[in-house]
Order: C-alpha cells, then sequence, then structure tokens
C-alpha cells in the first residue's frame, strides 16, 4: 500500500505542471478571449436592445402622430361640414327671400293689374252706358220717324 501511495504521490507530482498549465490555461482564455467576447456580446445586446427600444419609442411616437392626425383630420371635416351647412342656410335663406320678393313682386303686379280691369270695366260701363244711351235715342227716333211717316201717309 506504500507503494501504490507513493505510486500515487508521483503521478500527482507529475500532474501539477499539467493542472497549472490547465489553470494558466484558463486564465489567459479568460482574459484574451472570453472577456473580449462577453465585452462584444454584451455590446451587441445593448445594441440590439437599444434599437429595440428605440424603434419601440418611434412606433409609439408614429401612433401618437397618427392618432394626431387623425384628431386634426375630424376636426377639418367637420369644420368644413360646418362651414358647408352654414353656406347652405343662407342659400336657403337667400332663396326664400327671393321667393318671398318675387311673391310681393306678383301680388304687386296681380293688384295693378286688377285695377287697370277694374278701371278698364268702369271705362266699358261708361261707353256702353253712354252707347246704350245713344242707340235707345236712335231706336227711339227710328221707331218714331216711320210712325210718323205712316200716320201721314194714311
Amino acid at each position: 500500500m506504500d507503494k501504490t501511495l507513493h505510486d500515487l504521490g508521483g503521478i500527482l507530482l507529475n500532474g501539477i505542471p499539467t493542472f497549472v498549465l490547465v489553470l494558466l490555461l484558463n486564465v489567459y482564455l479568460r482574459i484574451v478571449f472570453f472577456k473580449p467576447l462577453e465585452k462584444t456580446l454584451a455590446e451587441r445586446y445593448n445594441l440590439t436592445e437599444g434599437a429595440r427600444k428605440a424603434s419601440a419609442a418611434a412606433l409609439t411616437a408614429a401612433e401618437t402622430r397618427i392618432a394626431e392626425y387623425q384628431a386634426a383630420l375630424r376636426a377639418a371635416r367637420a369644420e368644413v361640414y360646418e362651414a358647408q351647412e352654414k353656406l347652405h342656410r343662407q342659400i336657403e335663406s337667400q332663396q326664400a327671400a327671393e321667393l318671398q320678393k318675387a311673391h310681393e313682386e306678383a301680388d304687386i303686379m296681380l293688384r295693378q293689374a286688377s285695377a287697370v280691369i277694374t278701371k278698364e270695366v268702369e271705362t266699358a260701363r261708361q261707353e256702353l252706358a253712354v252707347q246704350s244711351e245713344i242707340l235707345a235715342d236712335q231706336i227711339a227716333s227710328s221707331l218714331m220717324q216711320p210712325s210718323l211717316l205712316k200716320g201721314k201717309a194714311a
């Protein structure tokens, strides 16, 4: 058993330089390879994450702008509709005023025509009265004259 322990000690003594070399290789790889790699990966992650956050912020800003534009568009449409409605009411009131004016002018013309017709009727009545008197006198004279002639002839 001593010999086994002695051989085991020899193996351990021969393995120490290998162990130290593996340990030094581990430290060297950490310093030279893994730390720069971790640093590069961290930077890449930060850049990627930063880009994601920036794109999310840009998307949020874009959505906000879209909402603002839509609100402005709705307001502009409402303004246009209101202006159209106002113009429509104004046109309707103008048409109503013009129609009222036309009715009044037609009433005036009707009254004037009625007055003219009334005057013409009165004038015609007066002329008929005068002419009827003249005709009556002529009829009376013509009726009277033949009877005078007949009486003279008899």
